[in-house]
């Protein structure tokens, strides 16, 4: 069934930055959108964004999307289920879905109940930074209960293709299992490798490149958010560390025993759960490398780059900057797949660019 299964209204319990980004995605399909928010200053700011409306006591939604912070989340579907009508469908986007199936499964309506995730977002958090555009192209996980019907399997995957995103349907335990995989376990370890850049000198991080800030990024988010997170999902998160560790014991070793050969095994096993990873769109990974180019820190050099990049045919897959803290111009680095990138290479040369390998 498509989006036509979604006629509206929507209710949006919690209008932070994915709550408010799913409102002005239904706006932006032509949906009617109630917004609810214990924060009345968030609700007038989603209004203000073009979000929707704060909602009435006469609205009668056909969707709740429940989109509070993990503690709060159980406690928020019993509460919307309790005060819904027989005609409404409650979904929520929490990051962990096995918890609060649990916390609302002796519910008499728990029928009308399907959780999902969308797996999109920022470091940043509030309305403002939302965006109707934040779930295109990305995946969102639905995953039913054993007694939800399909009538609320249908709306909720409405939901998902109103905003844009691909559907892909998981048992809740399946669910919490992968997103510890890929999302709470390396949040923690980017957490603990920027953990050791707290006391470091400043002559130290003058050293840091784009490896670091690749590694780190994520550890910028909202500690009390992420300790939420991850601590709705402790089971599954607690038996991947127990497999990090042991293989931190591993490297240990290796280390200090100056064990070459296992230190290097350990090393290409890293290496082939990079090559795991999906490639774009989904499709197979394809070996890539990556153009590095100076490039003068001024306006309008970025957009001659491109431009030039453009011209040799050769398609750009992804792209970072480093910056140089000894010149004005950055590292700009082009990943393109491997058998191209010489050809990419000798192009921009030929215009005047100075690359690196």
């Amino acid at each position: 069934m498509g989006a036509s299964a979604l006629t509206g209204p929507v209710e949006i319990i919690g209008t932070g930055l994915i709550g408010t980004s799913i409102a002005l995605a239904c706006r932006r399909a032509g949906l009617e959108v109630l917004l609810t928010d214990a924060a009345p200053d968030h609700v007038r700011t989603a209004s203000g964004l073009g979000a929707g409306r704060p909602r009435e006591a006469v609205d009668v939604p056909q969707l709740v999307v429940v989109a509070v912070p993990p503690d709060a989340l159980g406690a928020a579907i019993r509460q919307t289920l309790d005060a819904a009508g027989p005609e409404t469908f409650v979904t929520d986007v929490g990051s962990v879905k096995g918890a609060p199936l649990d916390a609302v499964a002796s519910h008499p309506a728990v029928s009308r109940y399907v959780g999902s995730h969308p797996m999109a977002g920022t470091e940043h958090s509030g309305p403002l930074s939302a965006s109707a555009a934040m779930f295109d192209g990305r995946p969102w996980a639905i995953t039913p209960g054993p007694d939800a019907t399909p009538a609320a399997v249908h709306v909720v995957e409405a939901l998902v293709r109103v905003c844009g995103a691909v559907p892909v349907h998981l048992p809740p335990g399946e669910h919490d299992r992968a997103v510890a995989r890929t999302s709470h376990v390396p949040h923690l370890m980017a957490a603990l490798v920027a953990g050791t850049l707290a006391g470091a000198t400043p002559a130290h991080l003058a050293l840091s490149g784009t490896g670091v800030r690749d590694v780190t990024r994520v550890a910028g988010g909202d500690p009390r958010l992420y300790s939420q997170i991850i601590g709705g999902n402790a089971e599954a998160v607690a038996a991947l560390l127990g497999e990090v560790r042991e293989r931190l014991d591993l490297v240990l070793e290796a280390v200090a025993g100056k064990d070459r050969v296992g230190l290097e095994s350990l090393l290409a096993y890293g290496q082939a759960g990079t090559r795991a990873i999906p490639g774009k769109h989904g499709a197979a990974p394809q070996p890539m490398e990556a153009v590095r180019v100076a490039v003068p820190d001024h306006p309008g050099e970025l957009a001659r780059l491109f431009a030039d990049a453009g011209a040799s045919g050769v398609n750009i897959e992804d792209v970072r900057i480093d910056h140089d803290p000894g010149r004005p111009v950055g590292l700009v680095e082009l990943d393109v797949i491997e058998t191209r990138a010489e050809e990419l290479r000798v192009a921009l040369e030929s215009n005047g660019w100075t690359t690196h390998r």
